[in-house]
């Protein structure tokens, strides 16, 4: 079991040999943290010149790391994968906007994937990202207990309005909502919303589903808390786990604004922390459903044997693991040959608007200790397998 992940003639067999050429350049490109800075430069400024780099991007790093421009686009890559077994999660991964054309946009969009969803069973899951509905600052307000105006009210009465639709409408199809997490200062506004749509929806089995992100420290006392509150009223939980997107930044405010980082001391406790929040969720499966989302060998494996300890299938439908499409492929397509329930996240969208998160999956890669190494070395393992050293 210990070397299910090193099987890369199964973890590649969807990439031809130029494929896989092109994925060893990238990650090479990633590992040098100098360049991905100047690259990031350059690109923005790019971008925002309207200089002509599109095709180059949309050739190398948005075709790996992307499932297309629109959802339909997607479908070939969907297709692929699921005859491998891995299922899909297509995230419309455009950020960074501000007007209500734009989250009512968002929203338009997110019903359409619930849609696909409900029609096609390699699309298990439909996402959308809170900041996606609203202004981030709204949220913060919300969650600091700020006193809103009645333009302020409005608007967050616009934003509670589009999570009720989608979470009203992925009941009414059955097709189960993960809700992405934001900072740490807007999450609050965040978990109590999705705690009232868990309540209305989640009463015969979970169809809406937060995400906890494990290198806050605070995260188990909130999944415990929920839990204690989610029996007490008759719901189910259905969380997405993951260790979490905004470290540098949580740090960087928590210094300026002199309060205590809400983040864990060490990766160690990190490790430790979302490990914790997976055995708590397993000994709870009854009551509660779990998308784990990690690239980490060690918590993958982790949560096999819980399941193993069990007595539970592997393919219990209330345990999902996840991983983002373009990594760590040695872990979805081994489990997903193990009979194991897996979705990759298949971000799309069109590749200016999707550039902020293309920009943050490099800069994660370069921060992230290992991943990029092994990446590296197993693509590296794979091309050695097909010339036959």
């Amino acid at each position: 079991m210990k070397n299910l992940f090193n099987n890369t003639q199964i973890a590649f067999s969807l990439k031809s040999d130029t494929e896989l050429d092109r994925a060893y350049f990238l990650f090479k490109m990633i590992a040098n943290e100098p360049l991905v800075r100047i690259g990031t430069a350059v690109t923005n400024f790019a971008i925002k010149a309207n200089l002509p780099v599109e095709g180059l991007i949309r050739a190398t790093v948005f075709d790996h790391f992307c499932g297309g421009v629109n959802e339909d686009d997607c479908i070939s890559v969907v297709d692929k994968m699921y005859a491998k077994g891995v299922s899909s999660v297509l995230d419309y991964s455009v950020e960074g906007k501000e007007e209500e054309e734009q989250f009512d946009a968002v929203l338009e969009k997110t019903l359409k994937l619930i849609d696909f969803a409900k029609e096609k069973k390699a699309i298990p899951f439909a996402v959308f990202k809170p900041s996606g509905f609203g202004r981030l600052k709204l949220y913060q307000d919300i969650g600091e207990g700020k006193k809103l105006n009645a333009a302020e009210t409005e608007e967050w009465n616009r934003i509670v309005a589009r999570f009720e639709k989608v979470c009203k409408t992925s009941y009414d199809n059955d097709v189960a909502l993960l809700i992405d997490s934001e900072e740490s200062w807007m999450q609050d506004a965040v978990d109590n919303l999705v705690e009232e749509m868990m309540q209305k929806y989640n009463k015969s089995k979970p169809i809406v589903y937060n995400t906890l992100q494990m290198y806050r420290w605070d995260r188990l006392d909130y999944l415990k808390k929920l839990h204690i509150k989610a029996k007490k009223e008759e719901f189910f939980i259905g969380m997405k786990l993951v260790r979490g997107a905004y470290m540098e930044k949580e740090n960087e405010r928590a210094i300026e604004k002199g309060y205590p980082t809400p983040i864990c001391a060490s990766k160690e406790a990190t490790d430790e922390n979302y490990n914790a929040a997976v055995k708590y969720m397993v000994d709870n499966i009854d009551s509660m459903s779990v998308f784990e989302g990690t690239h980490n060998e060690s918590s993958t494996y982790f949560l096999m044997d819980l399941m193993q300890e069990k007595g539970l299938r592997t393919n219990d439908d209330r345990i999902w693991f996840g991983q983002l499409y373009g990594m760590s492929d040695n872990i979805s397509y081994n489990l997903a040959a193990n009979g194991y329930n897996i979705a990759k996240y298949l971000p799309f969208g069109p590749v200016k608007d999707v550039m902020p998160y293309l920009i943050r999956r490099a800069e994660e890669n370069t921060s992230v200790a290992g991943q990029t190494s092994r990446e590296l070395a197993m693509i590296k393992a794979e091309r050695d397998r097909r010339k036959g050293k």
